[in-house]
């Protein structure tokens, strides 16, 4: 690519990203990746994981019964 084909190519880059921060329905989209990201990266709390681990033992005992 010519360097002038590069330096065009760059500023429409750079002009979609200038037009992308001032919508607003892509600044919703940033935050809202930003706050699922940052939810993915928290732990799960403890609380949860043992009614988690209650329900699938429900669900076992359940099936069981079924099953006879």
């Amino acid at each position: 690519m010519t360097t002038r084909k590069k330096d065009a190519a760059d500023q429409r880059k750079l002009e979609l990203r200038a037009s992308d921060i001032l919508d607003p329905n892509n600044q919703i989209g940033v935050r809202l990746r930003s706050l699922y990201a940052a939810a993915q990266d928290e732990a799960i709390p403890d609380r949860f994981l043992d009614l988690l681990e209650k329900l699938d033992h429900a669900e076992m005992m359940a099936s069981a019964k079924m099953a006879e």
